[in-house]
């Protein structure tokens, strides 16, 4: 038994970064876990329902929201080990006392060095996941219990060559889907709004139509980007020409 941890909506311009960290023994998985970019949506769901019902199966998840990735003081490679943090604080709060220790946690590494990354996330999770909810800074979960130590290892492409690191991407990604549709859900005057990815024309023209009604960007959207600066700069830009 060990933890995988991944993170998914990493880059795009609309809704949160979820991440998510499963405890498993990987011959307890399905067979058919994967990077869930890999499995069909149906699948994918029906994978998640299942990891997040089975009791021998430890699950946790960290959302980070529009507003903390558009805070000027951070970046997309601290997010997402912060994000990661939290999730594993999660799911070691499940575990039972006297787990053996430390446990072991691999990790989808987000920084080009994977050594740095898994040196990032150990130090977070230490520290209770940074100022993740309802944790203190010095390992202890919510309930007050010490949270038990890790061994972190983080590589690039763990997601398609972990089982466990798999599943938890399948939760992170199903997560992460369920919440751009109660955003699309909160927009009935609109169009799909697609993924939520900069390359997604459905994205754009959302985007695009809401800026051109309001002035100014959904909530749901990170500010930051390049995609939203420029669907402002273009609703200025018709302002200026119609006026």
């Amino acid at each position: 038994m060990y933890l995988g941890v991944d993170e998914a909506g990493k880059g795009p311009a609309l809704g949160p970064m979820v991440a998510a960290a499963v405890i498993a023994v990987p011959a307890s998985l399905p067979a058919d876990v994967d990077d869930s970019k890999r499995i069909a949506p149906a699948r994918r769901e029906e994978m998640a329902a299942a990891l997040r019902g089975d009791p021998d199966v430890a699950v946790g998840v960290a959302r980070v929201e529009p507003a903390e990735i558009d805070r000027p003081d951070t970046d997309m490679n601290t997010l997402t080990v912060r994000g990661q943090a939290r999730a594993v604080v999660d799911a070691l709060a499940a575990l039972s006392a006297g787990v053996d220790e430390p446990v072991r946690v691999v990790a989808d590494a987000g920084d080009t060095s994977e050594e740095r990354f898994a040196e990032r996330l150990a130090r977070f999770v230490a520290e209770g996941g940074e100022a993740a909810a309802g944790d203190d800074e010095n390992g202890a979960s919510e309930e007050g219990h010490r949270l038990p130590t890790v061994d972190v290892t983080a590589a690039h492409g763990a997601d398609e060559d972990d089982p466990v690191v798999g599943a938890a991407s399948v939760v992170a990604k199903t997560i992460r889907d369920a919440a751009m549709a109660e955003i699309d859900a909160a927009y009935p005057g609109y169009d799909d709004l697609g993924s939520g990815y900069p390359s997604d024309p459905a994205t754009r023209s959302f985007l695009a139509a809401y800026v051109g009604d309001h002035g100014t960007l959904p909530d749901c959207a990170r500010a930051s980007w390049s995609t939203c600066e420029d669907a402002l700069a273009a609703a200025e830009q018709s302002a200026l020409d119609e006026f």
